[in-house]
Order: C-alpha cells, then sequence, then structure tokens
C-alpha cells in the first residue's frame, strides 16, 4: 500500500460508512452519525498516515482530533465526564507529549506544563486567579492611561 494514500483512503471509507449507516437501522446511530465522529474519522486518518506512513508531523493534529473526539462522546454519554477547559489543555499536552517521543523537537516539556495546568484546574486551584485581579486592577486605571496618552501625543517631539 502506498504511504500518500493512508488518509485519503480513510477518510473514503468513512464516508461510505457514514452513508451507509443512515441507510439502515442502527443502534446508537445519533451518535455514529454526529460531528464528534468526524473528528473521530479525521483523528483517525491523521494517526494511520503518521503511523503506517511514517509521517510524524500528523501525529498531533491526530490525537488532538481523536481526544476531542472520544471526550465529546464521553461526555455526550455519561453525566460524570467533566466538561471543564482542563479537558482540552489535557489532550493537547498529551499530544504534544506523545509526538515528542517520535519527532525530535522540544514540545515534551511544553506538553507537561500543559497536563500540570489541567491537573491544577481539577483540582480548584485557579492558576489564572493573578491574571484576573491584574486585570481588575488595570481597568480601573484606564482614565489615567488615556490622559497619559494624550499628554504624551501632546508633547512629544517631532
Amino acid at each position: 500500500m502506498k504511504t500518500q494514500r493512508i488518509f485519503p483512503s480513510i477518510l473514503l471509507i468513512s464516508a461510505g460508512c457514514y452513508y451507509f449507516v443512515q441507510q439502515f437501522s442502527i443502534p446508537f446511530q445519533e451518535q455514529l452519525i454526529s460531528w464528534p465522529s468526524l473528528l473521530f474519522v479525521f483523528g483517525l486518518a491523521f494517526l494511520l498516515q503518521a503511523y503506517a506512513g511514517r509521517e510524524y508531523s500528523m501525529i498531533l493534529p491526530g490525537i488532538v482530533l481523536f481526544g476531542l473526539s472520544i471526550h465529546f462522546h464521553l461526555s455526550s454519554i455519561f453525566l460524570w465526564w467533566p466538561n471543564h477547559w482542563g479537558v482540552y489543555t489535557c489532550i493537547v499536552g498529551l499530544a504534544f507529549i506523545l509526538s515528542s517521543r517520535k519527532r525530535k523537537q522540544d514540545s515534551l516539556l511544553f506538553g507537561i506544563v500543559l497536563i500540570v495546568f489541567s491537573l491544577l484546574s481539577f483540582a480548584s486551584i485557579n492558576p489564572f486567579s493573578w491574571l484576573y485581579e491584574a486585570y481588575a486592577f488595570l481597568s480601573s486605571l484606564w482614565p489615567i492611561i488615556l490622559i497619559g496618552a494624550g499628554l504624551f501625543l501632546l508633547f512629544k517631539r517631532k
């Protein structure tokens, strides 16, 4: 099998399966023909192209799309599944870690940092609380900033 044909062949097979499922009454049909399933197909196609075709640059988008599809499917099935921003950063962090194993990049540290932020967010520790406080402080100073900018433009020499 040619390695360049893996990605489009997976997409064509998936499109055929999509239309096949639409013609018959299959259990869980609503979940099989939903947009998270489309993410699943694209993620799987990227991952198969990455590993079978040895195009390791496709690992990162493959894992992100595959992980998002799994998350969206599980959050629609199970009520206990977390629907929090930490899930998204965890998926991206995992993608960076797994892609750094095959590609010689320094994305391992970035992936670890993203997973740590995810774990902190699940532990109800808000690592960005200082950002909200800084914004609240700066938003109270905007009239002074406007006056200062006006004075700077007025007295600026050419």
